[in-house]
């Protein structure tokens, strides 16, 4: 062989290489540091072999600055990421912007007709799916069925807010450090704001009437806020202001709360090797008042591509492999059926191994019963349950969640917080139009 050839191969084998390497594509996943999805980046190796010309890079950040973080990118066209985690309630808002891309072209094997039908409906607009969900969720009572014993009670598959408060006071032990019951306090539209909204609607309350007027002055929202106030001031921990979900799981799983009423995704969580009362953990239905509404939500986790995104199809890629059938079935070889992502398959709750685990019917039927067109026991201008499905909802429900977090921390008054809550969403509702 020549030395002019010897040559030539070599250039040839280095630009192959060259092109092997130009051809590997990074994308940039932003997404929540919650249980679920810090389990999926340990299960990334089933990824990289079957995908080995992407490379995936995470944003790991807590729920608030999530928020905060991919809005802002969305919204000025940044393009720092490929894959955002959101939630429904960005989903419509930001489809309608043409800020998201169409997930309508995923291969025939995602089989989009197998996510339920109150989650996918949630993500789609106009016929286009946006959104892909990683879990869905509604809410429920976690409690510890050895303190219920010990105190003599028997906790309802329905139970109501009177019960709550009743079962809180008997497992309240504060020598011990055990607390009747765990909430969030943490001042955030997704975070303290989603449970009190949802809370709100059992109570016959809700954030606007018909004609957007806001209704913080009314009495059912007096009701609520007081009845939390007390509920958390007489039996829940100290510091209640700043927890949110994932203090709250880490009380919940250290023994230190009867009951929980949050996400029904915590379920795997709280009984898992992480829980040291995982063979205590019962649930039950969201509490109602009588009224006809439970105080219940309606959410999903999900992945989406922002328009902005200069590698939208290894962004689709990586997406159908996070939320597929395969995924699961991938997480239930790993780590078992209880601590596959829930509520968002039909064909998960059709499996006989998953209806085995103990709360998979209780998160069914507590997602099945949320009507986010229809929150409250009065007629409302707006979709949403924990959460009103207006772009201007995300700062007033922050800033209510702030005044509200105070008022349980014992800065202000019940109604000092009404008073101001009222005042804020007023002023905010007329300035957007939308009070004449």
């Amino acid at each position: 062989m020549t030395l002019s050839l010897r040559a030539l191969l070599g250039a040839t084998a280095i630009a192959a290489i060259g092109s092997a390497a130009l051809a590997e594509t990074t994308i940039t996943v932003a997404t929540v540091n919650n249980g679920d999805m810090i389990r999926m980046q340990g299960l990334m190796d089933d990824f990289n072999t079957k995908h080995p010309d992407i490379k995936v890079e995470w944003v790991t950040l807590e729920e608030n600055v999530l928020r905060q973080n991919v809005t802002t990118d969305i919204a000025t066209g940044g393009g720092q990421y490929d894959v955002m985690t959101i939630g429904t309630y960005e989903v419509p808002i930001w489809a309608k912007q043409n800020w998201l891309v169409s997930l309508n072209d995923l291969p025939a094997s995602y089989d989009v007709e197998d996510i339920l039908p109150a989650i996918r409906g949630g993500l789609t607009v106009d016929g286009q799916l946006y959104a892909a969900p990683f879990y869905g969720e509604s809410s429920m009572v976690m409690y510890r069925k050895d303190l219920m014993e010990a105190a003599g009670l028997t906790m309802p598959d329905a139970p109501t807010w009177t019960d709550i408060e009743k079962f809180a006071a008997a497992m309240t032990n504060k020598d011990t450090g055990v607390y009747g019951v765990c909430l969030r306090g943490k001042a955030g539209w997704g975070e303290n704001m989603a449970f009190l909204t949802a809370m709100s609607n059992s109570f016959g309350a809700r954030w606007f009437d018909e004609n957007w007027v806001a209704q913080f002055d009314q009495p059912e929202w007096k009701s609520t806020l007081d009845f939390y106030l007390n509920l958390m001031t007489n039996y829940g921990p100290p510091g209640a202001s700043n927890n949110g979900f994932n203090e709250n799981l880490t009380l919940f799983n250290q023994g230190k709360c009867g009951m929980w009423i949050d996400a029904t995704v915590a379920a795997s969580f709280v009984t898992g090797k992480d829980s040291t009362v995982a063979e205590h953990v019962g649930f039950a239905l969201a509490p109602d008042n009588g009224l006809g509404k439970r105080g219940n939500w309606l959410w999903a986790w999900t992945l989406a591509i922002p328009a902005s995104s200069q590698k939208q199809e290894a962004a689709k890629t990586f997406i159908d492999w996070a939320t597929n059938k395969d995924y699961l079935a991938l997480v239930a070889e790993n780590e078992g059926w209880a601590n596959v992502p829930p509520g968002t398959r039909t064909s998960l709750y059709m499996n006989e191994e998953y209806a085995k685990v103990p709360f998979a019917k209780m998160t069914l039927d507590s997602i099945n019963s949320a009507d986010p067109t229809n929150p409250s026991v009065k007629p409302v201008p707006y979709v949403g349950i924990q959460f009103v499905a207006i772009p201007e909802f995300s700062g007033m429900g922050t800033t209510v969640g702030e005044i509200f977090s105070a008022a349980l921390a014992g800065q202000k008054t019940s109604d000092e917080a009404l008073a101001e809550a009222q005042a804020l969403v007023s002023d905010e509702m007329s300035a957007a139009g939308y009070i004449q």
